[in-house]
Formats: C-alpha cells, structure tokens, sequence
C-alpha cells in the first residue's frame, strides 16, 4: 500500500504547508514487477496526498513504480480540493503492467474534478454523444476497512477447484469467513491478500488484489463470508526457462480450511453496478475475469440473494460474453446456465472458446470474434443510455472489442473512440484489466 502521509516534511511557510491530490494511474505492486514478464494486474485511479515539500520526490517515487500523474488538484485548508488549481499531466502510455494500489485519500474514482473554465468549455462543445445520466457518487461505498499495516485475520472456510477434467491450469473458488471483523464490501469491489513469508528484499509480502466473486451478503447469504476465484500464476523466466510460481496465488490456490488469512480492503469503485435495477448490463470476461459478473448475476438472479434484497429487483437485460480456452475451463459453468436457462428474457449467456470453436476466419474464436459477431446488436444496446459496460480479464481483449464495435458505430456516421470517452464521463464504460 502506498501512502504519503502529509505531515511528512510538513514546513512552517504558507507554501510548505499546501498539500496537493495526485490521481494516479497505472502503479505497480512493487519495484521488483520491473523485472518480470507476465501481466501485472493494472490500477484504475489512486488519489494521494502530498505535502508541497515532498512533491518532487513523489514524483520520482510514482515513476519508479510505473505510475504516471492525470492530474494534480490542490487542497484547500479545509480539507476541499481547490477546482481552480488543476494541473493535467501529460504523460506516455500506461505499460499495461501495474498492481492496482490504494491511498489513504481518495475521491470517486475516475471522477476527475473540473474547473470552472473547463465546464465553460465543454459547455461550449455541446451535449456529449451519450446522453446518460450524471455519473453516480460512490461517497457511501466502503473502503480501506482494514489496511496493511493491520490487516482483517479471516479463516479459510473452502477451497474448491473450478477447472473440470481436462481442462487447463488450476482455479480455485476460495470462500473466506469475516464473521469476526467488520469486512463490508460491495459487487465489484476488490480485497488484498497478504501472503506469508518474506520477498526477495528480506521483506515482508506486498498485498495482492483480487476482485470479489461474491455478493455483499457472501456465498451463504449471511452477510460472515467473502468469495475469490484464484489461478494459479505460472509462467517461465526469461532468462533461465525455469518454471515459476505466482507467490500469492499458489498460497492461496494451496490454502487449507480452518487456515488464518490476512485480508486487507475493500478496494475499487470503478466496477460497481449502477443503483438502477432497470439498467441493461453488458460483461466481456477472460478466465477469472468472470470473479465480479458472478457477483452481479447472483445479485441479479439468485432466488436467496433477491430474498435478502427486497429494494433491489433487477428487471433490465444482461449479457455476458465469456472467452475461456477449453469447456472444462469454463468458470462456475453449472451457475450460469443455469440462470439463462430460468431468466432467458433476462440474461444472455455466449461463450468463445478459442481451442475448440473457429472464427469466420478459420482461426481460434476468442471473445473479440464474439464481439465481432454480435457487434450491431451490442451498438444497439451500448447506444441506450442506461446500458454499462464491463470488461474484466486480459488487458489484450480490449483492443479488438475496440476494433468490432468501431466498424459497427461507423456505420451509423459515429466514431467509436469518441464515443467511449463520452461513455467513460458518464460512468457507463468500466474496465478492469491486467
């Protein structure tokens, strides 16, 4: 967990004393993320405060960790940020390699704060392409319960595998009990996980985030438990052809019931479901990228879940495209089917195989082909403006859903890429890649 403290350096001078809010995106779990050569799951918006005399060396600190600076907001006295004093960086393309990380201050997420002369301008530009609704405020959502430094002790309660005969690699469901704590959390939020031992540094482990696979109420629907589905990271190091374990995720993917786990979060307010039960949901997922949607769909669709959310009565569409290499690797398979086949007005379910179905081409279908297939249905849906769209899993999807949904917006005299910047004001696009 990365956090600047603002009593730090704290000076005696008018300008000593300011701190400023960086919003951050794109930082590393740690240094060492530098030197290997698998994804490293990449951050949405950090919010941090940094006194005046420490600016500089945050600076430095945010690009050895692969951050780069969106913004800079100064901080009034009384704890407000100053909409006047805003200072857009420009900086190079993310590397698409940073551990999501958390601060001590932070602010919705993604929400950038205008001044007033930018609000002249877009006012100036016209009503965006998206006519959707104000972005909602997330103010109530919760976060950083539990930090680093003092991290929630759980206890596994189960640890199931989720890859059927045949199928590729390992993937556990692991469902933690919080009955003890005050662990609170909300559909596509995240928690850290605090592996045993020591790093290469002689140091404790960093945390590692993993989104939540289950529903505020857990599982069991009794408000004591949090779900996770886990793969086992293994890949070869470039230099030796050795064959490599994740750290956390083999601890996890190994953990035994009854076993103390240190949990840190929640995190995240990128991936929330709108508050709208009408709203039309659309969700691209790659392998355990699936871990929120199933939290959606079980708050959307199971019989327990809607008993113990009487407020909550999802009456829109949802429609989850899922791109896994083989059937067994197919993720809580029997729970989706089984919803489509009780909800088909309501839910839609299509999978893209790649080792087993083709494309029009001949070639593996991964999700993009589905996207592509569907691409003028998909447009019709992404134009109402109470549709969001998720995506979660490999950052390498992304630019082909782009590119299929590009050719399907051209059609109708729109540019794509515009669009979804309009999309992203709005709160109705949601990524979450690594």
């Amino acid at each position: 967990m990365y956090n600047s403290s603002a009593a730090d350096g704290a000076a005696n001078t008018v300008s000593g004393s300011r701190v400023f809010i960086y919003e951050v995106v794109g930082l590393r779990q740690n240094e060492e993320t530098d030197k290997t050569n698998y994804p490293i799951r990449q951050s949405g918006s950090v919010f941090i405060r940094v006194p005046y005399s420490r600016m500089n060396q945050e600076m430095r600190r945010i690009t050895r960790m692969g951050g780069k600076i969106a913004s800079i907001h100064s901080l009034s006295a009384d704890g407000a940020v100053n909409g006047s004093s805003v200072m857009k960086m420009k900086a190079s393309k993310s590397q698409g390699n940073g551990a999501v990380a958390t601060s001590t201050t932070t602010t919705s997420e993604g929400n950038a704060i205008k001044s007033d002369d930018q609000k002249l301008n877009s006012e100036k530009k016209g009503k965006p392409m998206t006519q959707a609704k104000a972005k909602e405020s997330h103010a109530d959502v919760p976060v950083n319960i539990y930090r680093p430094n003092a991290p929630f002790v759980g206890k596994c309660v189960s640890n199931e595998e989720l890859v059927g005969e045949g199928g590729i690699g390992t993937v556990r469901h692991l469902i933690f009990d919080i009955s003890e704590g005050d662990l609170r959390y909300l559909e596509g939020q995240s928690i850290g996980i605090i592996p045993p031992g020591t790093d290469k540094k002689g140091k404790p482990e960093k945390l590692r985030l993993y989104s939540i696979a289950s529903t505020r109420h857990g599982d069991h629907v009794d408000d004591k438990t949090v779900s996770l589905c886990v793969r086992q990271l293994e890949y070869k190091h470039p230099e030796t052809g050795e064959t490599v374990y994740g750290v956390c995720s083999t601890y996890l993917c190994h953990l035994e019931p009854g076993a103390d786990v240190k949990i840190t979060g929640p995190v995240g307010k990128e991936m929330l479901l709108p508050s709208d039960p009408n709203a039309n949901v659309i969700m691209f997922a790659t392998g355990t990228g699936i871990a929120p949607f199933r939290a959606y769909l079980w708050r959307m669709f199971k019989d327990e879940e809607k008993a113990a959310n009487p407020d909550y009565e999802f009456k829109g569409f949802s429609w989850l495209i899922f791109g896994i290499p083989t059937t067994p690797n197919v993720l809580y398979k029997e729970e989706l089917e089984e919803i489509q086949q009780k909800y088909p007005d309501n839910f839609r379910l299509t999978y893209a195989i790649s080792r087993e179905q083709k494309n029009p081409q001949g070639g593996r279908m991964y999700i993009q082909d589905r996207v592509a297939e569907h691409a003028d249905e998909l447009w019709k849906m992404i134009q109402q403006d109470n549709t969001h769209t998720y995506i979660c899993g490999l950052k390498g999807m992304e630019g082909g859903i782009d590119e299929a949904l590009s050719a399907a917006a051209a059609k109708d005299g729109v540019d794509w890429m515009d669009y979804q910047k309009q999309m992203k004001k709005a709160g109705r696009w949601h990524v979450e890649t690594y």
